[in-house]
């Protein structure tokens, strides 16, 4: 990977990092569904301005309900289950290991020795943060969390299935998907004029935090995250989300006020040698940087 792609996918998980305390302050104004509806109507504004990408609208449709539908209502609803945003960062980064997977098996991108290495230490650091936040969490908040997190793996194999099309109309255009089924979720209990009285009482809080995660953590972050996973294998790319839960911490920590000791810092040093360690590994056996996708694919 070049240098600059590398810093591309670092900023990436920095924008993701702080997207998990964007959602805490979302959330004071908008239910877990609202904000799944919210935060891709705004970022679906740029339909207008971009064509549909030349791929099937089936394709469109399962890319918008797994990397986008699935992950944040399910990421949404355990918050609502007390899932802490220190947390929440290190649960959805567990989709870089479920995507290296996934890839592994559907798209024989077999990762070398020395990339199974730098994410098991990655891996290591991970359970290191998560064994620092503490009690305050419920078993439903980790599941859905956890939920999330494959839902998000399974989009990523999504995308690189789809090697050709450009990545920014692909994220604008499934961003049409998950309002309608967001709605129809949030509507059920108070209906259909919910989301527009929910959108006049929230807090300005909350509207900036829906804006910078419609705008810059998906449309933005996510055009960039896409075009590194069509460029390079999945065991290079996913992992530099593991950055998010070292900004996700600091950010929460400077923010909100978190106090933590010398174990999470040792997590976060041994999830950037393990990113390393990964990044500096030969290709894998599927040996191109491009990665052609499998017979069928659209």
């Amino acid at each position: 990977m070049t240098a600059r792609d590398a810093g591309l996918a670092s900023l990436t998980s920095v924008i993701w990092g702080l997207a998990f305390v964007a959602v805490k302050f979302a959330l004071q104004g908008f239910s877990a569904p609202e904000l799944t509806a919210v935060r891709f109507l705004i970022a679906a504004l740029a339909v207008f301005v971009v064509p549909r990408p030349r791929i099937s609208w089936q394709s469109v449709v399962l890319i918008g309900l797994t990397l986008f539908t699935g992950q944040f209502l399910l990421l949404f609803f355990a918050y609502t289950r007390g899932l802490p945003p220190g947390l929440a960062s290190v649960t959805q980064q567990i989709q870089a290991f479920f995507t290296v997977l996934l890839a592994a098996l559907l798209l024989q991108e077999v990762p070398s020795a020395r990339q199974w290495a730098g994410m098991t230490v990655a891996l290591a650091g991970l359970a290191l943060i998560a064994a620092t936040v503490g009690s305050d969490f419920t078993t439903a908040g980790l599941a859905l969390g956890l939920g999330g997190a494959f839902s998000w793996a399974v989009g990523n194999v999504l995308v690189k299935r789809s090697v050709d099309v450009p990545i920014f109309p692909l994220v604008a255009w499934a961003s049409l998907v998950p309002p309608l089924p967001s709605l129809m979720i949030a509507v059920a209990p108070g209906g259909g004029a919910v989301l527009f009285a929910s959108a006049f009482r929230a807090p300005l809080s909350s509207i900036v935090a829906a804006i910078y995660l419609g705008l810059i953590a998906t449309i933005f972050a996510y055009s960039i995250w896409g075009g590194l996973l069509q460029r390079y294998p999945a065991a290079v790319v996913a992992p530099f989300a593991l950055l998010a839960p070292c900004t996700g911490v600091v950010a929460s920590a400077v923010i909100f006020g978190e106090v933590f000791g010398p174990a999470r810092y040792a997590g976060m040093v041994l999830i950037l040698v393990g990113l390393a360690v990964v990044i500096r590994a030969p290709a894998t056996r599927a040996g191109a940087a491009r990665v052609e996708p499998p017979a069928g694919a659209t």
